[in-house]
């Protein structure tokens, strides 16, 4: 197994090393989202034809420039890239070009597209994953674990090579590139609204009241993970604020009579908690949240045929010209269209539904023009 990189020093001769090799450079992190409020990579395993496998600390070394000059120029091979590439984007490392091998995999139609699973399937080896979910913020790292994260790059090389070839064979290459361009440059996702109403069991909170007891516990867990750089669910579990919303405690004694606030962080926490019920609890009026989430584009699907029956029946034909057109060219549907597109084209349609009007929608939209061309016809002819 290849030393941890841990030094600017050797950091250097790492670099060095890479820029040396030929070819495209395979890319993985390990994170500590289930411990870490940050999505900070906490290691960085790379590997180049000629130049081996390189595990790197980012944690120590302030300056990585001798690893963004080596990477500044090959292509990157990730698998799910997405989950990667925010990670590397803090450390101010960006790909030219992209090679996603999961992404490949469903474009070729394989029903596992885990790396184990495509591993196996194309190249006979078995990755063990007992270590996917382990706090890579701890330190020193196990020896166990490095070995298991160099495994992790080690066959991606091999892997891209085995899935451009059914790429190719498939016709599908051109697509490929342009998905993963899409996923290159796709930059952040947009933060979400009123992020609070996702926490788990909440449909058991009725009434704005309690639910303003909910965003003002939420509020201030997260302010507190933020600080702590602790995942939420470590500081307080959902549970918790459920329990807090649905019985709004006024003191310590009923804060601790709750389940969910015995642990440590709900007991050492007690005062920011009742603080927050607290404020809560002076709230009225327009302060109060709505009883009904924000909505972002168009309804849940099961309402539309209460309140637009030919909405409803636009999206059930354009359902069916994107899954025959998914089956005769062996493509999930969800990768030969985003599904919320389709959603939002059948529940408000151009006003003039023509081929050239919804190939204008889609593209607005951000459907890649691979997947229009192969779908502005039959969806044209749906929606009419």
């Amino acid at each position: 197994m290849p030393p941890l990189i841990q030094t600017s020093a050797d950091l250097a001769l790492a670099a060095a090393r890479l820029a040396s090799g030929s070819g495209p450079i395979a890319i993985d992190t390990e994170r500590a989202s289930g411990f870490r409020y940050s999505g900070r990579a906490y290691l960085i395993q790379l590997r180049r034809a000629g130049a081996g496998t390189v595990l790197v600390d980012p944690i120590p070394i302030d300056d990585l420039a001798p690893l963004r000059a080596a990477l500044s120029g090959p292509e990157w091979i990730l698998h799910a890239a997405s989950q990667d590439l925010p990670c590397l984007a803090e450390l101010d490392l960006h790909p030219v070009s992209l090679f996603d091998t999961e992404l490949a995999a469903r474009l070729c139609d394989f029903e596992k597209v885990g790396l184990a699973s495509i591993t196996e399937q194309l190249l006979g080896f078995r990755l063990e994953k007992q270590h996917s979910a382990a706090d890579w913020s701890s330190r020193p790292l196990p020896h166990d674990w490095l070995v298991y994260a160099a495994l992790d790059v080690e066959l991606l090389l091999e892997l891209r090579g085995k899935l451009s070839a059914e790429l190719a064979e498939q016709g599908k290459s051109a697509w490929a590139e342009a998905e993963f361009e899409h996923v290159r440059t796709a930059g952040p996702p947009k933060p979400r609204r009123e992020p609070w109403r996702r926490t788990s069991g909440i449909h058991k909170v009725r009434g704005a009241k309690a639910l303003s007891r909910v965003r003002a516990v939420w509020e201030a867990r997260d302010e507190l993970a933020r600080k702590l750089d602790r995942a939420p669910g470590k500081v307080l579990p959902d549970a918790a604020i459920v329990e807090a919303a649905v019985n709004d405690p006024t003191d310590f004694a009923e804060l601790m009579s709750l389940p969910g606030f015995r642990r440590r962080g709900g007991r050492t926490n007690a005062r920011l908690w009742l603080s927050a019920l607290s404020s809560a609890r002076g709230l009225e009026g327009e302060h109060l949240p709505s009883t009904t989430p924000p909505q972002e584009g168009p309804p849940a699907t099961h309402r539309w045929a209460d309140r637009d029956p030919d909405a409803a029946e636009r999206l059930t034909a354009a359902r069916e010209v994107v899954t025959g057109v998914a089956e005769a060219h062996r493509l999930p549907p969800e990768n030969l269209i985003t599904p919320s597109i389709v959603r939002a084209l059948a529940w408000e349609p151009p006003k003039l539904v023509s081929e050239q009007h919804v190939r204008d929608t889609l593209l607005q939209a951000g459907a890649r023009p691979w997947q229009v061309d192969l779908l502005a016809e039959g969806l044209a002819a749906a929606l009419r």
